[in-house]
C-alpha cells in the first residue's frame, strides 16, 4: 500500500523535517514503483523531493541504495542532486533537490525529444564508477564473446521511461539511477528509442532518432544483436512468448 504524507508514521516525518526544515506545504507524488513514498516538501529553506520504502522492503531499498552510491557519478548537468537520507520509524527515506520539470512525453512531434536527446548526450560522457556490475551481467547466459561485445566505460541509466525523464523549459533530467550499469554508450539510445516506439513512433522514425548520436551510428550490429536477443529471451522467460511478444518486436526493430 502506498502512503502519503499525512499517513507516515510521526516519526518518519519528524525525522525528514530535522532536513528539510518545517514542511509547509506538500505535493504527494503517486507514481513512482520502487517506492511507497514520494512527494514534494516546501519549506522556508526551499523545496525538496523525497521518497522512501519501508525497512522490511528489501528490494526496494536495494534500489534506493543503488541511487544513492551513484549520487556522486551523476552531476547535476544530467541528474538532480542528492540531499540527504534518514532511517528512522522503520522507513528508509531520502532528499533530492527539486527541479521545475514535468514528466516527459516521448511522443511523435513532441518538443520534448530535441531535450531529452541533450540530456542523453550529456550521460554519455559519464564514466562508471570503480565495481559497478556491467551490464552483461544481467544476462548470465551469454558466452566470453557475446560479453565482451557488450563492455564498455560508460554510466549507463538502462530504465529511460519517461517518469524517469524530467522536462523543463530549456532542459531535462535523468533521474532515479536504480538500475545502473556499465557498457558501451549506445545501450541508452537502444532504450529509448525502444521507447518512443511504446509512445507511438513507428520503428523507422525511432531509429532515425537514435541515427542521430555518433555512438549509435558506430555500434557494432553484431553487439546490438547480442543485447536485443539477450533482453527479448530474458523477457519471454519472465512473462511469457505471447506476453513478451509486443516489447520484444519493438526491440527486434533496432536490428
Amino acid at each position: 500500500m502506498r502512503l502519503d504524507w499525512a499517513t507516515l508514521p510521526a516519526a518518519v516525518r519528524a525525522a525528514i523535517e530535522q532536513r528539510s526544515g518545517p514542511v509547509r506545504a506538500v505535493q504527494d507524488i503517486p507514481q513512482g514503483i520502487t517506492c511507497r513514498f514520494a512527494a514534494t516538501l516546501r519549506a522556508p529553506s526551499g523545496s525538496v523531493f523525497v521518497k522512501g520504502v519501508p525497512l522490511g522492503d528489501e528490494q526496494g531499498r536495494a534500489a534506493q541504495a543503488r541511487e544513492v552510491a551513484m549520487s556522486g557519478a551523476v552531476p547535476d548537468t544530467v541528474g538532480t542532486r542528492f540531499l540527504w537520507q534518514v532511517v528512522a520509524g522503520g522507513w528508509d527515506v531520502v532528499g533530492f533537490a527539486w527541479v521545475d520539470g514535468r514528466h516527459a512525453d516521448l511522443s511523435p512531434g513532441s518538443g520534448d525529444l530535441p531535450l531529452v536527446a541533450d540530456v542523453l548526450r550529456e550521460a554519455q560522457t559519464l564514466r562508471a564508477p570503480a565495481g559497478l556490475p556491467p551490464l552483461a551481467d544481467r544476462w548470465p547466459h551469454l558466452g566470453r564473446a557475446a560479453r565482451a561485445s557488450l563492455s564498455g566505460e560508460t554510466l549507463l541509466h538502462t530504465d529511460t521511461n519517461p517518469h524517469n525523464l524530467l522536462v523543463g523549459p530549456e532542459r531535462a533530467w535523468l533521474i532515479d539511477w536504480a538500475m545502473p550499469a556499465s557498457g558501451p554508450a549506445w545501450v541508452d539510445v537502444a532504450y529509448t528509442a525502444v521507447r518512443l516506439m511504446e509512445s507511438g513512433h513507428l520503428p523507422g522514425d525511432a531509429l532515425a532518432w537514435a541515427r542521430t548520436f555518433p555512438c549509435w551510428r558506430a555500434a557494432d550490429p553484431r553487439a546490438v544483436a547480442v543485447f536485443v536477443g539477450a533482453t527479448c529471451r530474458q523477457w519471454s522467460a519472465r512473462v511469457g512468448v505471447r506476453g513478451a511478444r509486443a516489447s520484444n518486436d519493438r526491440f527486434a526493430a533496432l536490428l
